[in-house]
């Protein structure tokens, strides 16, 4: 792995598919006035050197841009194709227009998906004046490159969904996660700094509750994790996060971490 010596982590989002406040809902943690029980949908920043990477662009990314004024990108990393994960990539444009062609990485399957759903992005002939273009870099189950920095995907499953988390030399970020097999977990293996998901209190089929997201970390045992992809039904974020262990943490949108 590279031997940089920092690496700074924005989580851009935190929230479930729908966010938080949902549309319409009158549950009490949706109409919280603390800034840190309001979640975009969940997306990491991840720079070191001079480069900059995301980490999945769903609806809100163009949001998530402005706020934390990004001003370049070497790239998107997806973890799969849902909605609340890719929906954004059409907002690669104002980087597009200043650097060209954006990479792309990510599992064959996501990167088809993609090519459907964002056609004209990935058109080769008669393309839309004014469309982005991406080049595109697909994952498998081994270690690639990106810069100088040896990047470990980690394989795992979203209830019957292969999803790729990401692991960047001592942080590693995994999110709609259900289960993972031992030889996965192996990867983790000395990680400082671990991002999971913890959808909620009760069992899920497709996430990480809080009981089994905390059972994960103690397999794990990095020195800090953070619980990301959080949904109303989990709590509000105070309350929550004094019921956790002492180097457990839940994180909100636009908190920065530096390793």
């Amino acid at each position: 792995m590279s031997d940089l010596k920092t690496m700074n982590i924005t989580f851009l989002g935190t929230g479930t598919s729908q966010g938080i406040p949902i549309i319409g809902s009158d549950h009490p943690v949706c109409l919280s006035e603390n800034p840190k029980d309001k979640r975009l949908r969940v997306s990491v920043k991840i720079s070191w050197g001079a480069y900059t990477y995301i980490i999945d662009c769903g609806p809100d990314f163009r949001q998530q841009m402005l706020t934390n004024k990004v001003t370049k990108i070497d790239g998107v990393l997806f973890t799969h194709e849902h909605a609340d994960h890719t929906m954004g990539l059409d907002d690669i444009r104002p980087f597009f227009f200043r650097q060209g062609d954006i990479p792309v990485y990510g599992h064959s399957r996501v990167l088809e998906s993609l090519k459907i759903r964002f056609s004209y992005i990935f058109a080769s002939e008669n393309k839309y004046p004014g469309a982005p273009s991406v080049i595109e870099n697909e994952v498998t189950n081994a270690p690639f490159r990106l810069g100088d920095m040896e990047v470990i995907p980690i394989d795992v499953m979203h209830n019957r969904l292969q999803v790729f988390g990401y692991r960047f030399h001592d942080f590693a970020y995994l999110t709609d996660v259900k289960t993972i097999a031992d030889k996965e977990l192996e990867k983790l293996k000395g990680v400082k700094v671990l991002v999971v998901n913890a959808l909620q209190m009760k069992p899920h089929h497709s996430h990480f509750n809080l009981e089994e997201a905390l059972h994960f970390i103690a397999k794990v045992q990095p020195e800090r994790a953070y619980l990301t992809h959080i949904s109303h039904w989990l709590g509000f974020h105070d309350e929550v996060e004094q019921q956790l262990p002492s180097n457990v943490l839940l994180a909100y949108d636009n908190l920065t971490i530096t390793l």
